[in-house]
């Protein structure tokens, strides 16, 4: 087996009294898709950062590479090639998807006291790195605001991926999205493990991470339930893990015990009649 790219052993973050993350442990491959599970409270958020160098764990090993690390700030993350992208996705909605590609790392051009903005090699940068995700974009000077969410996803992750991105966290990225716009994303997903990224995909749609995951972690109350590749789990085990086989069973009894007496009243009712 290839050395992962990024693992964590013993991810433990405490806030307080409060145990937010309980002894998770998580391995990223590169080329592969590794799919972070849980409803809401689950420890998803927590896990994530604490791995883009957000906060720093309470007990833990991190390693990077083979080598142990210790990220103090976002920017140590992005500078070792670990680039998180948000749901918010940092875009400003009114500025063309060429200077939101580069928001932050213009390229310039001109003699040292004169220099500006190449917006001539930014341009043609877009389309080019954006066409190698799939995307064929109609002008690059449209304003990112009137693309679609799946659009503005793809625009996030092909700015990740261009500047060096060996790992790529996505942050519940289908989450607002609609059924064919979340495939648009899903597909994005694949081309950037295609070009041998380790990725994290974030979500509590097991319909979504199936299809694209290679490895699948569940949380549940900041603990991890497992941790499979795709051979040694169904979707219908995933589904059953995440949802609690037990506490599914204990409600479909209490809501068919709901129903019989509104089902026996109406017979009731009926035959008095």
């Amino acid at each position: 087996m290839a050395e992962p790219l990024l693992e964590v052993r013993n991810m433990t973050k405490l806030f307080g009294s409060v145990i937010a993350l309980n002894r998770v442990s998580a391995t990223v491959n590169r080329g592969e898709v590794t799919c972070l599970l849980g409803d809401n409270g689950a420890g998803k958020s927590t896990l994530i950062k604490i791995l883009s160098g957000v906060y720093p764990p309470t007990e833990g090993e991190y390693y990077f590479e083979g080598h142990a690390v210790t990220l103090r700030s976002p920017r140590e993350a992005r500078a070792m090639g670990i680039a998180t992208v948000y749901q918010d996705l940092s875009l400003l909605p009114l500025m063309p998807i060429w200077r939101n590609f580069f928001l932050g790392a213009e390229p310039e051009t001109g003699s040292l006291f004169l220099r500006h903005f190449d917006d001539k090699f930014a341009k043609l940068t877009v389309r080019e790195e954006l066409l190698k995700m799939g995307i064929d974009i109609r002008d690059p000077d449209q304003p990112v605001g009137t693309m679609s969410g799946g659009e503005r996803q793809s625009i996030a992750i092909a700015r990740a991926v261009y500047f060096g991105a060996k790992v790529l966290i996505l942050d519940e990225p289908t989450a607002a999205l609609g059924v064919k716009q979340a495939a648009i994303v899903l597909r994005y997903i694949a081309q950037a493990r295609a070009r041998n990224l380790g990725v994290i995909f974030i979500t509590h749609n097991p319909q979504h991470a199936y299809p694209v995951g290679d490895r699948f972690i569940i949380l549940k109350r900041g603990r991890a339930l497992g941790n499979w590749t795709k051979a040694e789990l169904s979707q219908e085990a995933m589904v059953q893990h995440m949802s609690g086989a037990e506490e599914l069973e204990i409600l479909t009894s209490e809501l068919q015990q709901i129903s019989r007496p509104d089902a026996e009243s109406q017979v009731a009712a009926t035959t008095n009649g």
